[in-house]
């Protein structure tokens, strides 16, 4: 399985020959990007908010994406395929299982920023499975996966550093790819989340915008 970064929640994930995309969305886009995401397999989008769906993109693709009713609704210009927490989408060698995600709020999300429909993705390839857990507060769940791409700049609307690593721990997850930092108006406290990764021994790594690894 190779993970490669693109902007803040943004995540291209090859798996068994597929391609699948989750979460391109509009903040510090590039154009560069586009010829890499038109080239996917499958979309996949957690919600409705611009940092996670760039729409004037997505419209002109012919690929399948696949979202919640709400993003659908958010975005008539784009044809997705709905989908709602529970549910399961079979491609040939790669399963991925939507679970669930619960947006935190702030004030800042009055008129029409509110998230109502949200949900998170497990890849699972066989070999691997990557939890992509969308903004989400610590919740109790027993999902379980080798890899998780979570935030951890909590301003209500996501988990801080601390619950990220107590969330990670509990999925079994042997590696923390830290997401969703790369809005310089809500910066991560960097200094913080290294020390609740490190008290709570998590092993973790920093991607740079289009940075590849392979697990």
């Amino acid at each position: 399985m190779k993970i490669k970064k693109y902007p803040q929640s943004c995540l291209m994930i090859e798996a068994n020959n597929k391609k699948i995309l989750v979460d391109a969305g509009s903040l510090k886009y590039q154009d560069k990007f586009l010829n890499e995401w038109k080239n996917v397999d499958i979309i996949l989008i957690t919600h409705k908010h611009g940092d996670h769906i760039k729409s004037d993109v997505l419209k002109d693709f012919n690929i399948p994406i696949y979202s919640t009713q709400e993003v659908q609704n958010t975005y008539p210009e784009i044809k997705i395929n709905i989908i709602k927490e529970n549910d399961t989408l079979d491609f040939e060698n790669v399963k991925i299982e939507v679970v669930k995600a619960i947006h935190g709020y702030n004030p800042l999300l009055k008129n029409g920023g509110k998230v109502f429909e949200n949900v998170g993705y497990i890849v699972d390839d066989g070999e691997h499975r990557i939890y992509i857990t969308s903004d989400t507060i610590c919740f109790d769940n027993d999902y379980k996966a080798d890899v998780v791409a979570l935030p951890v700049t909590a301003h209500g609307l996501t988990m801080s550093s601390f619950e990220a690593a107590l969330f990670a721990k509990e999925l079994g997850a042997k590696l923390v790819l830290p997401i969703h930092m790369d809005n310089e108006k809500y910066p991560t406290d960097m200094e913080y989340m290294k020390k609740n990764f490190e008290k709570f021994d998590i092993n973790y790594k920093l991607l740079n915008i289009e940075e590849e690894i392979e697990i």
